[in-house]
């Protein structure tokens, strides 16, 4: 849901959307919304259940990907690698990075990509936020060459215990937004107090008049 309303407040955001290889319905609203248009056939894609999945694979049938994680608070990304390879003990990671809370210098930037790329990673892993995870991958994409670039937001805060992670229960019922608010009020607080009624807002609109109230592809 985050991530539709970025897209009807920023075109470039709309547009990084669009051009991305996959983007997939992270929470339940989207898939609501999927049903109503008759596409009955869609369910979630949780973002730290496609990390997992993806690891999993990755270490099955020798398929050897190598992975490298971007993001996080410092010592974040160097903790989830610990905890992945405890978990899937063939795992192969080949880097971490934790970003400044800053912008790069040009200079700094492109160490970064020469680090990445030199790791021989296939898959880097990005755990920044929407829509800032999303900007990165649209910036880098393109210097980083042949690596898949996965947005997977809090998935590092997740699975390193930093973040409480929501029962399932929560999950299914369409409110993870509000337990994500109670745990990290004063970080997702504005998020949500914005984007929750213009999303409903959107919904009702459509249902009443039968048109969509975004823009399509």
């Amino acid at each position: 849901m985050h991530g539709v309303m970025e897209s009807q407040a920023d075109e470039a955001i709309r547009q990084i959307h669009n051009d991305a290889g996959m983007v997939v319905p992270d929470g339940m609203p989207l898939v609501w919304m999927n049903h109503y248009h008759g596409r009955r056939h869609v369910t979630r894609c949780y973002g730290p259940d496609l990390f997992l999945a993806v690891l999993q694979r990755s270490v099955e049938n020798d398929a050897g990907f190598k992975h490298f994680f971007y993001g996080g608070a410092e010592g974040v990304p160097e903790m989830l690698a610990e905890r992945m390879r405890e978990k899937f003990p063939a795992l192969q990671v080949v880097g971490t990075w934790s970003p400044p809370f800053r912008p790069l210098t040009p200079e700094e930037d492109d160490e970064v990509m020469k680090m990445i790329r030199d790791s021989g990673a296939d898959i880097v892993w990005i755990g920044l936020s929407t829509p800032k995870q999303e900007r990165w991958m649209a910036d880098h994409v393109e210097k980083l060459g042949r690596p898949v670039l996965i947005g997977v937001g809090a998935a590092f805060d997740f699975y390193t215990g930093r973040v409480t992670q929501a029962p399932r229960w929560i999950q299914r019922s369409g409110l993870e937004w509000f337990f994500r608010m109670v745990m990290e009020p004063r970080r997702l607080w504005k998020r949500y107090l914005k984007n929750v009624p213009l999303f409903l807002i959107l919904v009702i609109r459509e249902m009443a008049t039968g048109k969509r109230q975004y823009p399509r592809r």
